[in-house]
């Protein structure tokens, strides 16, 4: 039986469903968060995270990626969901039930696809007033981050592959949004084990040099496994 024939084979209503990427990003100094304009009504001309209709042929995260794709151009390596939203009203078109994904992804030039005027990255803490309910969306993301970051080690999906610990130490403190003291936060970092000192350094300023470290991708994954957690 194929799609069509099981069309009308159920009396009671069908909601529609869409997927909504909330993709996070760093710029070595701000967390910033992946937003399209939308091209077409309701809510033309407003900021909102990429998504769109699920198609009967595929799953939440199928649909997810192909218009986080279509939208922005972006091909997120890993996507995972972080909740479904089903307020009645949500979207005046008609009743959606709507499946977020969240990722994390280093920055990278996106453009702006499909029914999407434009897209751009932008400051979580400046973040332009946004279409249906996803400044809630946005609000869970950001929790569920701020949450995962002291039992999960962040960094190898936003930082570039060789990094200061002024920038990792940088990237937590966006997140968090809080300040950590230099020395102590080094001497955690590296009680993890999942950095690796390399023999390069950079000159941030022309009066301080700072040495490169990498991530010890086989530490790191495993930590990923079996988790731990870091005090600040």
């Amino acid at each position: 039986m194929n799609m069509e024939e099981k069309k009308y084979c159920y009396k009671y209503p069908h909601p529609a469903v869409t997927t909504d990427c909330v993709i996070f990003g760093f710029d070595g100094e701000e967390l910033k968060v992946l937003l399209i304009e939308r091209g077409i009504t309701p809510y033309k001309g407003h900021w909102a995270f990429p998504g769109g209709f699920l198609n009967p042929n595929e799953t939440a995260e199928e649909g997810a990626r192909r218009e986080l794709r279509e939208e922005t151009g972006l091909d997120s390596a890993h996507i995972e969901q972080l909740h479904t939203y089903s307020t009645p009203d949500r979207d005046p078109r008609e009743r959606v039930i709507t499946i977020a994904y969240i990722a994390l992804v280093r920055i990278q030039d996106v453009r702006g696809g499909d029914d999407a005027a434009d897209a751009g990255w932008f400051p979580v803490e400046n973040v332009p007033p946004l279409a249906f309910d996803h400044g809630e969306i946005l609000r869970d993301a950001l929790r569920r981050l701020r949450e995962r970051i002291y039992f999960y080690p962040l960094g190898y999906e936003l930082l570039p592959e060789k990094f200061t610990l002024k920038e990792l130490q940088t990237l937590y403190e966006a997140v968090l949004g809080v300040q950590f003291d230099r020395r102590n936060f080094a001497k955690k970092m590296q009680r993890l084990d999942i950095l690796t000192q390399l023999d390069e350094t950079v000159w941030p300023t022309p009066k301080r040099e700072a040495k490169l470290y990498s991530f010890n991708i086989e530490k790191y994954n495993e930590l990923k496994k079996r988790g731990f957690k870091i005090e600040f």
